[in-house]
């Protein structure tokens, strides 16, 4: 019980200690770790807007053209945006993610998953269901829907390969750059803390 509560103040003392560190660092490094989240998601949100009109031209949906769009920019934005901030923007900023390839991983990933795909898979119901609301595309029977929305989409997956491949690699280019700027942080001066004490915690996190 006794070393419970001393490693919990001892990640209380190293978190106040990035805090104050990271509040020295210049105001455009300090941006980009607030706001590095919000990148993505507007890029994410750039792709649900896109994917969505290559699905609207297929389909022939004229109709509800705000709609359409406000759930293909908003879902995917606010999805990315909590996400990327919960695995890579916050545990930088904590102090439990210390490994700069773990880091471009992470940010690949959610661009590559949240901010590329899903904005294309949601895309898919939302028009499909506008296309058969105001009858503007033949829709398939029961028996070849699967068949009917792989040819569909294949078209679409085609052109958003370039979106998606580029908002991956802004992830990860960012989660790198966050990176940086929490080692830039680290190396400010602190009486008493070293960059192994970073290094110790996630050791402890791992162990328990």
């Amino acid at each position: 019980m006794e070393h419970n509560q001393e490693n919990t103040d001892r990640r209380l003392r190293i978190n106040d200690v990035i805090a104050r560190k990271v509040k020295q660092l210049p105001e455009s490094d300090q941006n980009l770790l607030m706001t590095g989240s919000a990148y993505v998601g507007v890029n994410a949100a750039f792709c649900g807007l896109t994917a969505n009109s290559f699905f609207r031209r297929i389909l022939n949906v004229t109709h509800a053209r705000i709609s359409s769009a406000l759930p293909m920019a908003v879902l995917p934005f606010m999805s990315t945006y909590v996400i990327y901030k919960t695995v890579v923007s916050l545990p930088l900023s904590s102090g439990d993610l210390n490994c700069e390839a773990c880091t471009v991983i992470r940010g690949g990933l959610v661009g590559l998953v949240i901010g590329g795909l899903y904005p294309v898979f949601m895309a898919i119901p939302i028009n499909g269901a506008l296309a058969a609301r105001y009858n503007s595309a033949p829709l398939p029977q029961r028996g070849n829907i699967w068949t009917y929305w792989i040819r569909v989409s294949r078209p679409v997956f085609r052109k958003m390969a370039f979106p998606i491949m580029l908002q991956t690699a802004f992830a990860a280019y960012l989660g790198s750059k966050q990176f940086e700027v929490i080692i830039k942080a680290f190396e400010l001066p602190e009486p008493g803390f070293q960059f192994e004490d970073i290094q110790n915690k996630s050791s402890t996190q791992l162990n328990e």
